[in-house]
Parts: C-alpha cells; sequence; structure tokens
C-alpha cells in the first residue's frame, strides 16, 4: 500500500503504527466498543486514538440526534398521528446519515488513512 497517495494528515503517523493498530482503529466505530483501543493503545498509537477520536465524536453526535428525534415525535405524535408518522419516517430516513458515516470511518481506518469524518471530524475530545 502506498501511503503517500492518501490524506496527508497520514503523514502524521509512523507506517509501523499504522499497520500494528489498523484493527483498533476500526474497533473505535463500533460505539462502546471503542472502550477496548481506548484503554489497550490509546497511549501508544497516534493513529488509533485519532479513529478513536473520530469513533467518539459520532456516536456522541448520533446519541443527541437520536434523543432529539425522539422528542420531538414523542411531543408530534399525539397532537397529530398523521404528522408523527411523517416526521418520525422523515428523521429516520436523515439517520441514514450515521450509517455512511460510520462505513467511511471504518474504511478510512481499515485502509491505513487518517482522513476526518465530513461536518464532524474537526471536533477534538482525544488529543
Amino acid at each position: 500500500m502506498d501511503f503517500a497517495e492518501t490524506n496527508l494528515e497520514v503523514k502524521e503517523y509512523d507506517r509501523e503504527d499504522i499497520e500494528k493498530n489498523k484493527g483498533m482503529a476500526v474497533l473505535s466505530y463500533f460505539s462502546l466498543l471503542v472502550l477496548i483501543p481506548f484503554f489497550r493503545v490509546r497511549k501508544t498509537s497516534k493513529y488509533a486514538r485519532f479513529h478513536m477520536n473520530q469513533g467518539i465524536v459520532l456516536t456522541i453526535v448520533e446519541a443527541i440526534y437520536e434523543l432529539i428525534s425522539y422528542i420531538a415525535v414523542s411531543i408530534i405524535m399525539p397532537i397529530s398521528a398523521r404528522t408523527g408518522i411523517l416526521v418520525e419516517t422523515t428523521l429516520d430516513l436523515i439517520s441514514i446519515v450515521f450509517l455512511i458515516l460510520f462505513i467511511m470511518g471504518i474504511v478510512n481506518a481499515a485502509s491505513g488513512k487518517a482522513k476526518e469524518l465530513p461536518t464532524f471530524g474537526k471536533i477534538r475530545i482525544l488529543k
């Protein structure tokens, strides 16, 4: 694999680190499974830490979205069932964006790229 062709940010990471910790980086996108790389390689792998941050941010943003969606549907449904169903369906369709971001993160991690996810990728929780 030629790392020169990947995102410029990959240059910050050691090739050996990338190859050794791809699996941990992939686990970072599976919600609570992020705890495995968090406790195993957080301090030793800059590459896995990058993907842990991306996975944690994605999980938090998705949880907030789901909570807001639940509250919105709970408020609208008693007022108008038809409107409530329409709103719920629309919000469910919009939530497909999180699935797409999840897949993008896994593909990037598995292919050795440290590419920020669109929209939320610049948020840093882990340094």
